[in-house]
């Protein structure tokens, strides 16, 4: 795919911002600082005008006091390229993706709505503890999915199952995890979607959030170091980017200029916290140029917007060794989680509008359709058959067994210290007294 010089745009600070502060893609094998601090200070000094030398700031002298209005900018517009009922708006940014990859993510998005549907209903029935469903937002998954190497390392939030989906993490895999049983590679010792693969280049999920954008950037970081010709992607919501570990990731992967994608799906809500109240800039691609960092914003239920922009962030960052921030702007049309009822904070309308006038799902079918590549029939038959599929691995999954309550102390210390064989001492010890009041034929001896 060759996207047009111009037509995808970054955002950009000391990269040469125009008045609308958008920077044209620049010719592949350009690097994206002009010149170095270094340079830039003896530039300074070799001058005789009267310009400012501080070395913290690009800058000319003025005379006139002004503050800088929050909205400089009007708004930084959404790069699409497909329209509500899957049309292509502009030729030129056609991605030209071959009929087969288009129906894998056709597939791999309607495979993961069908497995959010059985396990929501699944925890309800209190057969899992806890489940994040990822309705509207597979485009974003999918589509950023698509554009990576597999051997790209991705640091995921919690609701990026559709990428693992992509790289095709086994169903089994998916439920195992859920079920905290023998076949989970956690060993059950993460909270169900907290999903992780090695042989996949995903790390495991944690709780807290923000955490792992620093992370990634220091993943990042080691790949330069390495020469190792791939990038990181991390993704993260818009609630997370308050956090402080957003700020130094963004601020460490600028000046240490990694090839990292920041991926922030801006899917209106945090948990229960509107973006109304979340912040008062042009949302989370108007802080990239503030730390030197180009930044696109994108409609994130446009699969293939969100592939364009994926993969020429991720050809540039390898090139050039700099960071890219992309603002995926989507909807959460389930509820947080599980734990959550979104009706007391947002209107059944609202929720509806998202669901049947703007589904990412439904904009990628109309545009299969448009081009003879899906119809009626086919799509029943795909439904009837994910379906068949998804509840084969629930079944199978929900008769394995737990893992050994042992599998508690292990895989931290090479050599487990005292303290901790302490308390697995202790906790035999319990079992083989109060062992009647615990479910333990229901794990591995």
């Amino acid at each position: 795919m060759a996207l047009a010089v111009g037509a995808v745009r970054f955002c950009g600070a000391r990269r040469g911002l125009g008045h609308a502060g958008l920077l044209l893609l620049r010719r592949p094998g350009t690097r994206g600082l002009a010149i170095s601090h270094s340079q830039r200070q003896q530039q300074h000094f070799s001058s005789l005008d009267d310009k400012p030398q501080f070395p913290g700031a690009s800058a000319e002298f003025i005379d006139k006091l002004e503050f800088i209005q929050p909205n400089v900018i009007s708004g930084i517009p959404i790069y699409r390229v497909m329209n509500r009922q899957g049309q292509i708006i502009n030729p030129r940014e056609d991605p030209h993706l071959p009929q087969e990859k288009v129906l894998k993510f056709y597939k791999s998005m309607t495979l993961l709505n069908t497995m959010d549907r059985i396990l929501y209903e699944s925890q309800r029935q209190g057969r899992i503890s806890f489940y994040m469903t990822n309705y509207g937002e597979e485009a974003t998954h999918v589509g950023s999915a698509a554009a990576l190497d597999n051997t790209d390392l991705v640091f995921g939030q919690y609701r990026e199952a559709g990428v693992l989906m992509y790289r095709d993490y086994p169903l089994e895999q998916f439920m195992a995890q859920c079920y905290s049983n023998v076949n989970d590679l956690n060993k059950g010792r993460q909270m169900p979607v907290h999903f992780g693969c090695k042989e996949r280049h995903f790390v495991t999920i944690s709780s807290p959030l923000a955490t792992q954008i620093p992370q990634a950037v220091g993943a990042a970081y080691a790949a330069k170091r390495a020469d190792a010709n791939k990038v990181v992607i991390c993704y993260f919501g818009e609630g997370a980017a308050s956090e402080g570990d957003a700020h130094a990731g963004f601020n460490f992967a600028a000046t240490l200029e990694c090839p990292i994608i920041f991926f922030c799906r801006n899917n209106g809500y945090a948990v229960s916290t509107p973006t109304s109240e979340q912040y008062r800039g042009d949302g989370i691609a108007a802080r990239g140029p503030g730390y030197g960092i180009l930044s696109i914003r994108v409609d994130g239920n446009d699969v293939f917007a969100v592939y364009n922009a994926t993969r020429e962030a991720r050809r540039r960052a390898v090139a050039e060794n700099q960071p890219f921030l992309i603002e995926a702007m989507t909807y959460r049309i389930g509820h947080h989680s599980t734990s959550d009822d979104s009706s007391v904070y947002r209107s059944v309308d609202e929720v509806n509008y998202w669901d049947k006038q703007d589904h990412p799902i439904s904009r990628l079918r109309q545009y299969l359709e448009n081009r003879g590549w899906w119809d009626s029939e086919q799509e029943k038959a795909w439904r009837k058959q994910s379906r068949k599929k998804v509840m084969e691995a629930f079944e199978q999954e929900e008769r394995k067994l737990k893992p050994n309550p042992n599998l508690i102390f292990s895989d931290v210390y090479q050599e487990m210290p005292a303290q901790l064989r302490k308390q697995q001492e202790s906790l035999a010890r319990h079992l083989q007294t109060y062992g009647e009041h615990y479910p333990l034929d229901h794990f591995e001896k």
